[in-house]
């Protein structure tokens, strides 16, 4: 599956524990992530900052649902679950 352009759920949902640029200290799950923009596109996509969990985050049905808003509650549900 290819990431729906404008869903920026794993952006939101997940804490991240690595340096962001613009968050160094990571981020908590819920937090909108500063690099994601106001259209919920990554500004470091494709770009060599881009911390190695977002680049090595693949988008599945299981993970990401059929629509941006049941891909935000897996998401966070599974953050739920491990955290």
């Amino acid at each position: 599956m290819n990431c729906r352009l404008g869903c920026g759920a794993c952006c939101i949902a997940p804490s991240i524990t690595s340096p962001i640029p613009g968050m160094p200290q990571g981020k908590k799950a819920g937090v909108r992530c500063v690099q994601l923009s106001d259209e919920n596109l990554c500004q470091l996509f494709g770009q060599p900052q881009r911390p190695a969990v977002c680049h090595q985050f693949s988008a599945t049905v299981d993970v990401c649902g059929e629509t941006n808003e049941e891909a935000l509650w897996l998401i966070t549900s599974l953050e739920a679950q491990t955290s």
